[in-house]
């Protein structure tokens, strides 16, 4: 028996617009978040895709999601502006902030939105492309939940924090999304359901301490102590430290700039989650074809230099990705069997008629 199903993009979209919309959210919430959580899943990235589904339909019934509920402007220059989300939908706060930003850059050459008091925004690449596919260079990054000790502490109060920076080349796309700890939180749990030791590095107990216990770690986060390394793992032997300080960068561009709340003050109550937008248009360092041509040159001698024995490829970031989701697009998504098992129960709790799923073969 298979372990994983298949579906098609176009019914798992329609599926999850269906969700949110018995939910309380208007059609244009319903319609971005779909998109977002299905693109996920295209490229393969699960952690972040429609498996998301039931805690953004417990995050509105617990309020600290509000849906109808539009973001405001509340500080505007020349080439940069501030949001207040108001606790509404992520990725619809996200989505007007971005296309703000674009606005910018067209008009100025580059543009930047911060924002405050929003909710979890999905995968961070989905918007630093938005502006690629405009021709311009995206940035896109969120703070989150308090789970990553800084080096050196044992109180969690930074977050995963990824930062996703896209730029146009010539027939593909530059995509560098990343978290700046060393694993989500997500990796511990499912290290912990498999009764699996973790890796050296990833995480430590509540004093602080290194540990191979997945369970000591989520025990130690819920009195708020213990938690994930940055990325580099402990101390600063490996770079730790350079982890911790790209994840404290991130509070500071979105937390820090738009006033709102840095990642130990989230979800106590409300989500009130921080996120950047930047977009650069190239032209403003010369000729487009040319800027673009250096781009795309640069990354092409990248991944032509000589590859390690047993390796055949060298691989530019987004690329696999790009792979997966045109692989998606022409056989389905393929999803496993717990996250199909939870999509056919929010179908049938809203009723909502269930997905046609496939065999994978």
């Amino acid at each position: 028996m298979t372990d994983r199903m298949r579906i098609r993009a176009e019914q798992l979209n329609e599926l999850s617009a269906s969700v949110m919309q018995k939910n309380g959210c208007n059609e244009a919430e319903a319609a971005i978040v779909a998109e977002v959580l299905v693109e996920a899943d295209l490229r393969g990235i699960f952690s972040h895709g429609t498996a998301r589904l039931k805690r953004y339909v417990d995050h509105i019934a617990s309020g600290i999601i509000r849906p109808n509920t539009d973001p405001e402007v509340v500080f505007e220059s020349k080439l940069a502006a501030v949001y207040d989300g108001k606790g509404g939908v992520g990725q619809r706060i996200a989505s007007i902030a971005m296309e703000k930003t674009l606005e910018f850059a067209k008009n100025c050459g580059v543009g930047f939105c911060s924002v405050r008091n929003s909710n979890h925004y999905g995968i961070a690449g989905y918007y630093a492309e938005r502006a690629t596919e405009k021709g311009f260079i995206g940035i896109s990054t969120t703070n989150t939940a308090p789970l990553v000790v800084p080096t050196y502490s044992r109180e969690p109060v930074l977050g995963t924090n990824p930062i996703a920076i896209s730029f146009p080349l010539n027939g593909k796309v530059f995509l560098l999304d990343m978290a700046t700890s060393v694993v989500p939180r997500g990796k511990l749990e499912v290290y912990d359901r498999l009764s699996k030791e973790m890796p050296d590095g990833w995480a430590v107990d509540e004093n602080g301490n290194s540990t191979n216990n997945p369970t000591v770690t989520l025990k130690a986060l819920l009195s708020k102590l213990g938690g994930i390394l940055p990325l580099g793992g402990p101390g600063e032997m490996f770079g730790g430290h350079k982890g911790y300080g790209l994840s404290l960068l991130v509070e500071l561009l979105t937390a820090g700039l738009s006033q709102g709340k840095y990642s130990k003050e989230t979800y106590s109550g409300r989500g009130e989650i921080c996120h950047f937008f930047g977009a650069i248009d190239p032209a403003i360092f010369g000729d487009r074809e040319e800027v673009t041509e250096s781009l795309t040159r640069i990354v092409d001698e990248v991944v032509s230099s000589e590859r390690a024995d047993g390796q055949s490829k060298i691989y530019y970031h987004g690329e696999k990705e790009a792979r997966k989701r045109q692989d998606s697009l022409q056989k389905g998504i393929e999803l496993d069997l717990k996250t199909v098992e939870l999509l056919d129960k929010l179908a049938d709790k809203f009723e909502i008629n269930r997905p046609k799923w496939e065999d994978c073969r």
